[in-house]
């Protein structure tokens, strides 16, 4: 039932479903309640993309594109706090509205819905011409809708529609970033300006400043860098930290690399593992402390970086910097960086990718999921050659 909606829980969708039912029987009333129409084009826009950094991150270009399309908007970006630091580096944005959702935020001080709600119904003061929802997610319709913009976009198949004044199916086949583009390119169509422009050569999505404290850490290290992030974020996308030592270990020996650690100041447990042991005049710890256009600059200056399907590893991508990928439960089509120097790293079975990521399949969860558990350090090596190239001597035999 409700085979429409792409929720994967079978409770959470017939709840959605039933919801819907409901707001497509008032659908009448919804539209009555806002009927304000401009037929100029709009001069305030709303993006609403509450979720991580890395789902951000993808829909930067679409970001871009909206503002090439209508140059003269005001676009106002509304994100979680944990990426209020990253819309600075995004070409565009007018003003930031921070908003942590309840059902977004690991960290405290989340809004309660109420807070919620009246932080929506206070965007009516913008007068918002046009709301565009990048999430597939009747909450966050529900908030376009309170904007009280004429025009609202979105996605039909996360629940709430009726919310929306012209609802896409969103399609789980292609990249996140091609659903946002026919978004925007759907926004743009009837705005006094084209729907498409002629395609740009391609350059980096964000140009992280210069960032004093990354360049600290990088002081007196020269030769090639490669940045290793340890941490998958969540349990289920975790490639053992073991392998990302003997990675690390290898791509000093064949590369005479230096190895960048990066990560949160969670993540010391396996930072410290995965360093363990290494030599010390060949490693960089620049996990901890670092807001993500510091560590944005950092990734610019590395030549290669090695991630799980993470947020910094879409912050690599951004920064034009090339990512060998380990993918295991996500579906690469859909988040894997696509740049032309990119790898990702998987290994097919039938189960994977299951993109069950919030809610995994019980067998995965107290351990290494079997799509990555299969990934050995070898098939890593092999598309960082691909990358780099195979080095023409090796240093010494890897122990």
């Amino acid at each position: 039932m409700f085979s429409h909606l792409q929720i994967t829980n079978r409770r959470e969708r017939a709840v959605v479903g039933t919801a819907d039912l409901a707001l497509s029987a008032a659908a009448g009333l919804v539209r009555l309640f806002h009927n304000r129409r401009r037929d100029s084009p709009p001069a305030r826009v709303l993006l609403l993309r509450l979720e991580r950094i890395g789902d951000l991150l993808m829909v930067v270009g679409a970001i871009r594109r909206l503002k090439e399309l209508l140059p003269r908007a005001e676009i106002d970006l509304a994100v979680g706090s944990w990426n209020r630091t990253l819309v600075a580096l995004i070409p565009g944005i007018t003003r930031t509205e921070v908003v942590d959702a309840p059902w977004l935020s690991r960290e405290t001080g989340a809004m309660t819905h109420a807070q919620l709600l009246a932080r929506a119904l206070q965007w009516r003061e913008r007068q918002y011409d046009l709301v565009l929802n990048f999430e597939p997610d009747i909450r966050s319709n529900f908030l376009a809708w309170l904007s009280g913009a004429p025009r609202r976009l979105g996605y039909s198949t996360g629940g709430g529609g009726a919310f929306l004044t012209e609802a896409l199916s969103y399609d789980p086949r292609v990249h996140v970033s091609d659903n946002a583009m026919r978004l925007v390119a759907v926004a743009a169509r009837h705005s006094g300006g084209p729907s498409t422009l002629p395609s740009q050569p391609a350059s980096p999505l964000i140009e992280p400043a210069f960032a004093g404290k990354a360049a600290t850490v990088l002081e007196g290290r020269s030769g090639l860098l490669i940045g290793v992030h340890t941490s998958g974020g969540r349990a289920v996308k975790q490639w053992p930290h073991e392998r990302f030592r003997e990675l690390a270990l290898r791509l000093i020996d064949h590369y005479d690399a230096t190895i960048v650690f990066t990560g949160s100041t969670a993540d010391r447990p396996l930072v410290d593992a995965a360093m363990a042991g290494l030599p010390r005049n060949r490693v960089v710890d620049a996990s901890g402390g670092f807001e993500l256009p510091d560590l944005g600059w950092l990734l610019t200056r590395l030549r290669l970086f090695i991630s799980g399907d993470t947020g910094p590893m879409h912050l690599a991508h951004a920064a034009g910097t090339p990512v060998v990928a380990i993918f295991g439960p996500s579906d690469p089509a859909r988040y894997a960086p696509r740049g032309a120097h990119d790898r990702v790293v998987r290994i097919d079975l039938a189960c994977s990718p299951c993109n069950r990521i919030r809610q995994p399949p019980e067998r995965c969860t107290g351990g290494t999921p079997d799509c990555l558990a299969g990934v050995p350090v070898e098939a890593v090596m092999s598309a960082v050659a691909d990358v780099l190239g195979h080095p023409v001597q090796l240093r010494r035999a890897v122990e």
